[in-house]
């Protein structure tokens, strides 16, 4: 692994989706092989989110979500001002994605990455600097 690496929610979530096996074992391998590295990046956006989409959506027991959260948090976890925030809502109006990818895009290049994982921008796109990438793309 090169560089440090941003990680959506989504792929977080795939490492826990039993139902897609080639995107959970896709996920679990790209998040072992940055955490290993200690190349892994995410945010307190990133963190609540996958609490929430994994207790809600996949039915995880809260216990076992809030340990992997607990795991995640005692990593790299971009924290966010009111500056930040502004910055996002530019991104947001200059780029027309949705304010919360804003907010990705943003932790992103705060963190100063060479790549953001996600499932929801456009793969091989450039947002605000930082390059993106779907590992699922081709699946």
């Amino acid at each position: 692994m090169k560089g440090l690496a941003f990680f959506d929610t989504n792929i977080l979530v795939y490492s826990d989706d039993a139902a897609d096996t080639e995107k959970q074992a896709r996920a679990i391998s790209l998040l072992a092989g940055h955490r290993r590295d200690n190349s892994l990046v995410i945010s307190l956006q990133v963190l609540q989110e996958y609490y929430a989409a994994t207790t809600r959506k996949l039915k995880v027991d809260p216990l076992l979500a809030q340990s992997k959260v607990e795991a995640f948090a005692r990593g790299r976890v971009v924290r966010f001002t009111e500056r930040d925030v502004i910055a996002a809502i530019e991104l947001h109006r200059l780029t027309r994605i949705s304010f919360w990818d804003a907010m990705i895009v943003h932790a992103a290049r705060v963190a100063n990455v060479s790549v953001l994982y996600s499932e929801d921008l456009a793969h091989g796109s450039t947002l605000a600097g930082v390059a993106v990438r779907n590992p699922f793309a081709g699946l």
